[in-house]
């Protein structure tokens, strides 16, 4: 009975040589698993950080003067705020205190304009000190098409809330947009790369190791070391015909100051604002703050 048992055992263990596949994954899986495993990395990054294929990126400014509610809720004054949603970012004006039906604000928020949105949404609100904020007014404002051809919009839109559509009273807003040069908010994974220092006539030696810092707990990248290679001559003479148009001189101190003259009652901000709305063009500047009085 004993040996009949241990020739059936003997029986079931395999004996020479393993197969291929023994103990592995299929090779299609893998590939499978893999391609996933970069694609699901790829829109992390995208979705965390972003991603841009121009140069450059619509900056959306908006300054929030003033408003005129039909109402004032409650038994004391309220303290009006503004609530601005561009896309998934939020962002809040300081609270007027008192402020009840008329608030002021001059508050000017700027933030990039996220490719395929053409309205902001914007909320007021009455801050409570022991309970939740409540809710006065609300609107939905679609992004005028002169602001995109470099002219700024000053206007009163119409609030709607529990008075009914358009009947909550109005806001003052001046509206912005500009275009301006990307700037790295994320390491990119990008090799190191080497060179041996080269002798260029008229600048000495040049060349030095170029290495990006990753942040904390970011895998280093990959060395690559390239050889000396030869460096064209500057051309002299006049600029290509396809030459890119300069960017508009910048903004100084002075500027702002002579504006700031003629109007000693408004916000510098808000001059600021305009006057990069308008490209550092200080007559287009002064009319357009001569129509916000």
């Amino acid at each position: 009975m004993a040996s009949t048992t241990t020739s059936s055992r003997r029986d079931q263990v395999m004996v020479g040589a393993l197969p291929d596949d023994f103990l592995r994954v299929d090779s299609a899986v893998n590939n499978t698993q893999q391609q996933q495993i970069q694609q699901d990395e790829q829109t992390a990054r995208a979705m965390q950080y972003g991603t841009t294929g121009s140069a450059t990126v619509g900056r959306l400014s908006i300054t929030c003067m003033q408003a005129k509610l039909a109402k004032n809720y409650g038994v004391t004054r309220m303290d009006p705020y503004c609530r601005i949603r561009i896309g998934h970012a939020v962002f809040e004006t300081p609270t007027d205190m008192n402020g009840a039906k008329n608030p002021r604000w001059n508050k000017t928020i700027q933030c990039n304009l996220p490719p395929g949105v053409d309205a902001i949404h914007l909320e007021v609100f009455d801050e409570k000190a022991f309970t939740t904020d409540n809710r006065i007014a609300w609107t939905l404002i679609q992004l005028p098409q002169m602001i995109f051809n470099g002219e700024s919009k000053e206007d009163w839109y119409p609030l709607s809330g529990k008075q009914g559509e358009d009947k909550e009273g109005m806001i003052n807003l001046i509206l912005a947009y500009q275009q301006v040069p990307v700037m790295p908010m994320m390491y990119a994974p990008q090799p190191m790369v080497y060179t041996q220092p080269m002798m260029m006539p008229g600048y000495g030696y040049v060349g030095a190791p170029v290495a990006a810092y990753p942040p904390a707990g970011y895998p280093p990248p990959p060395m690559v070391y390239q050889q000396p290679q030869m460096v064209p001559q500057p051309q002299m003479g006049p600029p290509p015909a396809n030459q890119p148009p300069q960017q508009p001189a910048p903004i100084t101190q002075e500027d702002l100051k002579s504006i700031q003259e003629m109007f000693p009652n408004m916000d510098s901000e808000v001059i600021r604002t305009v006057l990069e709305a308008n490209r550092g063009n200080k007559d287009a500047t002064v009319n357009a703050l001569l129509s916000m009085n």
